[in-house]
């Protein structure tokens, strides 16, 4: 279980330009049975528990008054131009207590029908599913060998989840697919100028309109 230390700001909004330049990413903790606290971390070991834990395991916030506490990291605000984190919620948990959240899924395996020449098509990155905190899984994976036709489908239902974790999406929902390959037609051009020409001269007999001195 990550651990992170955060400090306390005095309240949200404070100084939050001046903590980005030392190298801090400003948030706040809340929950059901928890007070919103505005908090500071370092934007570095940020940055290194998001990569580690993303947003499905627990990071334990410690450093504060009230002593440690369980989280996930429930949103990140990026900057739009340098998508450097610039703000961060966590959602207090309660071991015991299921939540919600969304795990991304990770694809392996190989697709008999892609290798015969069908499309692979990846139509979700992520389900919904509910569990204790402690029991959250930090990926789910996606076999891709399930895929052994054109045509056939892996469904949110169709995904192994670990003990203890229920799927919240609609089961019915398409993860992935292997598609037929479709060849577009294109239209032929017209070989040469003469058969437009020809066509235009037929255009004119049919309205009974002269040609122009130009179009001769």
């Amino acid at each position: 279980m990550p651990t992170l230390q955060a400090e306390k700001r005095e309240r949200a909004g404070a100084k939050a330009p001046a903590l980005r330049r030392a190298g801090k990413v400003p948030g706040v903790v809340y929950g059901p049975r928890q007070e919103a606290v505005p908090i500071a971390v370092e934007a570095r070991l940020f940055d290194k528990v998001l990569r580690e834990a993303g947003e499905s395991s627990i990071v334990t916030l410690s450093g504060l008054p009230s002593g440690d506490i369980a989280t996930l990291i429930h949103e990140v605000d990026y900057d739009p131009i340098t998508y450097r984190p610039r703000h961060v919620d966590f959602y207090a948990v309660i071991k015991g207590e299921k939540v919600e959240v969304a795990i991304p899924l990770t694809f392996v395996g190989v697709s008999s029908a892609v290798e015969a020449g069908a499309n692979l098509v990846k139509v979700a990155h992520e389900i919904s599913v509910e569990a204790d905190p402690m029991n959250l899984p930090r990926e789910i994976e996606v076999d891709l060998s399930a895929l052994k036709e054109v045509g056939d489908q892996i469904r949110a239902q169709d995904l192994p989840l670990p003990k203890g974790v229920e799927l919240t999406s609609e089961p019915d929902e398409v993860i992935a697919l292997a598609q037929e390959v479709v060849e577009e037609k294109v239209e032929e051009a017209p070989r040469d100028l003469e058969s437009i020409e020809v066509e235009k001269k037929g255009k004119e007999e049919e309205t009974g309109e002269a040609p122009t001195e130009e179009a001769k």
